[in-house]
């Protein structure tokens, strides 16, 4: 099967090869092996500054859409809507089929695209739209209407369409769809997984390094991050350091944020780190992980801090619950004194670090990398009838 894939991320070329801005660029890359061939659809950054860093590879084709810089400027997205149904058309030309991921306007434009040249199309949900766009644009009440509509329109070609989505409370979601594959997208490689009997040994004397990593923007709740490491830091407590590995708006504020605390010096943001760059050694070298998020799917990062044997604190959003259980020490959203409370427990309490540990390993050790994306690649195969 020749395949195409889009995703409204942007990418940049360096040296003759295509790189993406987001960490799931890296997981439809391992894809390809799966296919005759596979092409990748995505806003062209003309700039030299572009923050991509995720390469495609040689194995895949990119095909460049027009660039606008977030959908958050409606005007210069619709300006480059004319052009980029022009180019999505014409790359359609040597394909069989689309994995279409969304919900997203151009999206959902290119559905109708891919319909009227009678490709056949996957469809594919990372997380709640609508939750996704309230938070990322809070008090923007017609982002929010227009989010609504886009979400509904995905869910209606949903009903004639095979879906991939993350976690599974998307799938709940896209139930009617004629098929729905529930992943966990995972960038971890088998060999990256931590013995759970040697996480279960790292010692908690002396500081207690909690690592956060992901995109600094509003969706993320970055700041709660430095609130709970103040409630840490109470009482004259020195043992807490909080490592922040991400780049994105809200970096400058969390640095205020930090430094209005008084807790600056208890703190490493670190900005992105890659990882050939040492971000599994900044994993295996902290003691929890927290996540702090508004709302999700099923982050990756989850999955990486069980490969590295970390006790783990999460928000209770998205279908994270329904698809960890155990795995995960759950606090409510927007919450700096439960997330400071769950972790304080960790420290305190060697059997729930061990539990922790052993269930998180027990689930990535089934969703590492090569094994998800073979799993999409049989569905999207097998769907689409592309295997007689």
């Amino acid at each position: 099967m020749r395949l195409g894939v889009y995703t409204d991320y942007p990418y940049r070329i360096s040296q003759g090869e295509a790189f993406g801005e987001r960490a799931f660029v890296v997981f439809i890359a391992r894809l390809a092996p799966q296919f005759a061939r596979l092409a990748v659809f995505g806003r062209l950054d003309p700039s030299s500054s572009a923050r991509a860093r995720y390469k495609l590879g040689s194995e895949v084709e990119f095909v460049p859409l027009p660039f606008y810089e977030t959908l958050g400027r409606p005007g210069e997205a619709l300006r480059s809507l004319g052009s980029a149904m022009r180019q999505f058309w014409n790359g359609l030309d040597d394909l069989d089929g689309v994995w279409l991921l969304g919900p997203n306007p151009f999206a959902v434009v290119f559905a109708v695209l891919a319909i009227a040249r009678r490709k056949k199309i996957v469809l594919g949900v990372r997380q709640d739209y609508p939750v996704y766009v309230k938070a990322r644009y809070a008090g923007r009440r017609r982002f929010q209407v227009v989010g609504w509509i886009i979400d509904v329109a995905f869910r209606a070609l949903a009903r004639f369409f095979p879906v991939v989505t993350v976690g599974p409370e998307l799938a709940a979601t896209y139930s009617r769809s004629p098929a729905v594959l529930e992943i966990a997208v995972s960038l971890v490689e088998e060999d990256e997984i931590v013995d759970p009997e040697e996480a279960v040994r790292r010692s908690w004397d002396g500081e207690h390094r909690v690592l956060s990593v992901g995109r600094l923007e509003a969706e993320k709740n970055p700041l709660l991050l430095a609130h709970a490491l103040d409630l840490l830091s109470g009482d004259g407590d020195d043992r807490w350091k909080l490592t922040v590995c991400g780049e994105g708006p809200m970096e400058a504020d969390l640095a205020a944020e930090l430094d209005r605390l008084g807790i600056a010096d208890r703190a490493e943001l670190r900005g992105y780190v890659s990882r050939g760059d040492g971000l599994g050694e900044t994993y295996r070298s902290s003691h929890a992980f927290l996540h702090v998020s508004w709302t999700e799917g099923l982050p990756q990062v989850l999955l990486e801090a069980f490969a590295a044997g970390l006790p783990t604190v999460a928000t209770d959003v998205g279908g994270i619950r329904q698809a960890v259980g155990d795995a995960v020490l759950f606090v409510p959203a927007g919450d700096p004194a439960a997330a400071a409370a769950a972790l304080r427990r960790i420290a305190e309490d060697p059997a729930l670090r061990e539990e922790l540990i052993k269930a998180g390993n027990e689930y990535v050790t089934t969703r590492t990398l090569d094994r998800e994306s073979e799993r999409v690649a049989e569905f999207i195969v097998a769907e689409t009838g592309s295997g007689d």
